[in-house]
């Protein structure tokens, strides 16, 4: 339990940042290069190099190397982890949400069902 605990918190510290997050989406429509993944951005070569090697870091993606083409390409089986902890509390919040239901249908009782 503890490593899976220490992959999250790696996870979700990599999927904190924006720049990361939009990266990602990127990726899940196919692999890309290096410069692929920046074009969209205004910040440098290097920078975006720093957040590939964050993702990398947490498992995220994978960089290939292909002559001269460095492809990228996500690996999502953190973040199916990280569905896999959130899918634990879901039984809260339908709890929570079953209570809402019930208490607004208490303070409106007229109303039909729909």
């Amino acid at each position: 339990m503890m490593q899976q605990r220490d992959t999250l918190s790696t996870t979700f510290a990599a999927l904190a940042d924006p720049t990361r997050r939009a990266i990602l989406a990127r990726l899940a429509a196919g692999e890309a290069s290096v410069t692929e993944l920046a074009a969209p951005f205004s910040i440098s070569l290097p920078a975006i190099t720093k957040h590939l090697k964050v993702l990398e870091g947490a498992g995220l993606i994978r960089r290939g190397r292909q002559a001269q083409w460095r492809p990228c390409t996500l690996d999502a089986q953190p973040l199916r982890d990280v569905a896999d902890w959130v899918q634990q509390y879901r039984k809260f919040w339908d709890h929570n949400f079953d209570r809402l239901e019930e208490y607004l249908r208490e303070m409106h009782p007229q109303e039909k069902k729909s």
